[in-house]
């Protein structure tokens, strides 16, 4: 399997290792997605030559890349994308490919095996009719099941790619049956994000405000698909600090949870022209650092701001709602694609379910509204105002114009580091809501309940539940012993 090659060890986070590249080969596309944040379909002017991809390739390696994901467009209409995958592979990196699967058909599947492709993803965004309306062309759902179906056949990873529309919401649970049933082993949902076409077609997106009935929509997807062997990954852009934090960003694992954006950190993102960026989603303007004709790929990687942006990056930065949250210098407002497409900067996302509770507690919710279109070229966007507005809709103003109130905005009190470090102070689980708290706080300050008194009464609980399973299990023993006797 090739997700392990991307997991992050603490020498790979001291040292900025660019673990994972995603590299757009080709923006020849055969689809014509509505919401496709590259505006693929022709193919880039001056894209890498096979030479200087097998050149990139090799630094890559050199730098300490262990995964690369080839995308599109659509990968394998560029004629030597098997040459490429099978260079990467034997560089010692892993490879994984994501497609529409429109003309992924069982021989373009087996060559890539052979070339040495490891997984392989499919992008379904709803049911045939859903599907085949935000792909652009009737029969496209079909065709991505019968591919998806076909990568199972030939024995590597198999996973399902859906971008989270206001048209999919509905179809989350009966999408989660299909794969199952067309042997998926993990499906990765993100928000569709206002960029290029989606950017066009802002009615697709959803309100900041449907994260709390999506939110827990996808928790209850998360434990009925781990039960049926079907992982659920969030992707970069969703979630953040509310009580599914934990469940589905760490499979339970309270340790783990949302610690800032990582575009140039471990992760980087390539165009087919050779641009090098710290994320494949970000706008090559102002986020390119520069091309790989002219720089080397260490000079690029090490040496330019635009690959910088996050590694020095403090709360400082961040403006509206998340300047003052108490996540803020741990989260630094999310991802950073989301929130810079939307307002021309990063540094304040309304996309936090964190957030949108605490601004429901209050009786407000936000919403975006579009004020400036979208130009028109690859990875563009257009301008949003954030409205605050009360739940019943009585009265509203911009929450981009930090110093228009409707209401004074009460966000949890920020909790300020002990010390300055390149690590973010760990964070606990409070047992009685499920949200995570800096280590020292003694009275959470969500649910208001008494978190030590709240561990000791989980750990009890834990500690009989285990000795109830081992009582049960002695029984069941000694009752098949009986039996076989």
């Amino acid at each position: 399997m090739a997700g392990p090659a991307r997991y992050l060890s603490s020498r790979d986070r001291l040292a900025y290792t660019p673990v994972h590249a995603v590299w757009e080969i080709t923006l020849a596309c055969d689809l014509k997605c509505h919401h496709c944040g590259s505006r693929a379909g022709k193919r880039r002017p001056q894209e890498l030559t096979t030479e200087e991809c097998f050149d990139l390739i090799r630094q890559l390696r050199r730098m300490g890349t262990r995964e690369v994901t080839l995308i599109g467009g659509e990968a394998y209409l560029r004629r030597d994308w098997l040459r490429i995958i099978r260079e990467i592979r034997d560089q010692g990196m892993d490879c994984s490919m994501q497609s529409g699967g429109l003309h992924l058909t069982e021989n373009r599947i087996k060559a890539a095996v052979d070339a040495g492709l490891q997984s392989l993803g499919i992008s379904i965004d709803g049911l045939r009719e859903v599907h085949d309306r935000l792909r652009g062309v009737k029969g496209s759902f079909d065709a991505a099941f019968k591919a998806l179906k076909a990568v199972k056949k030939f024995g590597i990873t198999s996973s399902v790619n859906t971008q989270i529309t206001s048209l999919v919401v509905p179809q989350l649970r009966q999408l989660l049956n299909r794969f199952i049933a067309a042997g998926a082993t993990g499906w990765q949902i993100q928000l569709t994000v206002a960029m290029g076409r989606a950017a066009d077609h802002p009615e697709l997106l959803l309100q900041p405000s449907e994260l709390l009935e999506l939110m827990p929509l996808l928790a209850e997807l998360y434990q009925e698909g781990a039960d049926r062997g079907l992982l659920l990954l969030p992707g970069n852009n969703i979630g953040y600090f509310g009580p599914y934090e934990s469940l589905w960003r760490g499979s339970g694992d309270d340790r783990v949870y949302w610690t800032s954006c990582n575009a140039g950190q471990n992760t980087i993102g390539i165009e087919a022209d050779g641009t090098i960026k710290g994320c494949p989603s970000l706008p090559t303007s102002p986020y390119a650092g520069g091309n790989i004709r002219d720089l080397s790929f260490k000079e690029i990687w090490s040496d330019t701001d635009a690959l910088n942006i996050n590694r020095g990056r403090t709360s400082a930065e961040l403006w509206g709602f998340c300047r003052s949250c108490y996540y803020a210098d741990v989260c630094k407002a999310g991802c950073t694609w989301t929130t810079h497409v939307l307002f021309g900067r990063a540094g304040n996302n309304p996309y936090c379910h964190h957030r949108a509770l605490e601004l429901a507690k209050q009786g407000l919710r936000e919403r975006i509204a579009q004020v400036e279109k979208a130009s028109g070229v690859p990875f563009d966007h257009g301008q949003f105002e954030l409205v605050l507005e009360t739940i019943d809709e009585r009265a509203r103003v911009s929450a981009v114009d930090t110093s228009n109130a409707l209401v004074q905005i009460t966000p949890v009190k920020r909790r300020q580091p002990r010390k300055k470090t390149t690590q973010p102070e760990e964070l606990i689980i409070c047992r009685g809501c499920d949200r995570h708290v800096f280590p020292d706080t003694k009275v959470c300050p969500f649910c208001q309940g008494n978190i030590p008194a709240l561990a000791k009464r989980y750990e009890k609980n834990l500690r009989e539940a285990r000795k109830a399973y081992e009582r049960l299990l002695a029984l069941f023993q000694a009752s098949s012993v009986q039996i076989r006797a």
